[in-house]
């Protein structure tokens, strides 16, 4: 998101869902544990809006997130959709935003949805694999993911699908499979979700009776990695990989397994840097020199060095670079890098270059 792009989050705790699935305790991962009402909604948005700086390019948009919002009793779903509406009316909110179930989008739903303002619609779709949604509990089928996008189409309306990786039975197969399936539904995003082991979760009695192993951080990163490539490749956005970090959200509070890291998404992006960055010096025979200036957009700068600055000691190690300088361009564009070999030459890497090999 940009910085003149403000989300106003409103958490609807495990609000109209009657599925238990085996990763899920909505409670523990939105630190929520009552039932939200409309005063509270008003005063929320009136909060968040005074904070805001004043600005003709801001973009504020209200999110209903947790639950599945279409699933809530009409007259609560009214209840909430009424206040924010009012606030859109006024321009003084661009968009509303709601998470819901695959299996509760109708055009019933769609045209009472419509009439209150939402204008994004997310699904958690989680898996396209028929034997990983059985195993994960979902209580719905691909089958539901393609009619309710094939509804919302007709609809003006933004379209964003959640997966999640590394769920009981999930091979790299199954998840590109999943990956490949979304894309063919031509969504505006996509978020990632590696799956974590959460406290009072099937999951975790699962994992405690050694049924179920979560990926490794490794795994994890290897696997995002290849899908935000792919996603790339496809020119769908990918606006989250991994879980919101908070208070609870970590390892050793509620997060009893799994890959949690409070920067995923740098993570797997600093990873495909260094993949294609390795690729490039070893095409172009970059190696055994005093210095070496990489430039690159000022966004990719954290990516490029790395945490703990691991991509720069991983190239002065492979490939015996004494001196490494990273150079920020705002006129280079993103996924794009200028190679500065001492005095010797200059080159540019684009990324997408590398990316079928990645992928």
């Amino acid at each position: 998101m940009g910085k003149n792009h403000y989300i106003i989050p409103i958490f609807v705790p495990h609000r109209g869902c009657p599925y238990d699935c085996i990763f899920c305790n909505q409670k523990k991962i939105t630190g929520q544990n009552t039932d939200i009402t409309a005063r509270e909604v008003e005063e929320k948005i009136k909060q968040w809006l005074s904070t805001m700086a004043s600005s003709k390019e801001k973009h504020v948009e209200i999110a209903f997130f947790g639950g599945s919002f279409t699933g809530i009793e009409i007259q609560k779903q009214e209840e909430l959709l009424s206040i924010a509406f009012q606030w859109k009316r006024k321009g003084l909110v661009q968009d509303i935003r709601i998470s819901t179930r695959p299996d509760y989008i109708s055009r019933e739903v769609m045209d009472f949805l419509i009439a209150y303002g939402v204008s994004i619609i997310e699904l958690g779709v989680q898996s396209m694999d028929e034997a990983v949604l059985r195993a994960s509990c979902r209580g719905h089928t691909p089958d539901d993911v393609i009619r309710a996008v094939e509804i919302m189409d007709d609809y003006d309306v933004k379209i964003g699908l959640q997966m999640m990786v590394g769920l009981p039975g999930d091979t790299w197969e199954t998840i590109n499979f999943t990956a490949d399936a979304i894309i063919s539904l031509q969504p505006d995003f996509v978020r990632i979700y590696p799956t974590l082991v959460i406290k009072n979760t099937m999951l975790e009695k699962m994992y405690m009776s050694g049924l179920y192993m979560p990926l490794s951080l490794e795994e994890a990163v290897d696997i995002c990695k290849r899908l935000l490539l792919k996603f790339m490749k496809h020119d769908i956005a990918v606006i989250r990989i991994g879980l919101q970090p908070t208070e609870a959200v970590t390892i050793g509070k509620e997060v009893v397994a799994g890959p949690f890291h409070p920067a995923f998404r740098q993570l797997v992006e600093s990873a495909i840097l260094q993949d294609a960055l390795g690729r490039f010096l070893t095409r172009h025979q970059i190696h055994h020199i005093p210095s070496m200036e990489i430039q690159v957009h000022p966004q990719h700068i954290s990516s490029l060095v790395g945490q703990k600055k691991e991509n720069i000691e991983w190239m002065r190690k492979r490939f015996f670079i004494w001196k490494i300088r990273i150079v920020g361009n705002a006129d280079l564009p993103l996924g794009m890098m200028r190679i500065l070999e001492g005095n010797q030459r200059t080159l540019s890497l684009n990324i997408r270059e590398y990316m079928d090999h990645i992928i």
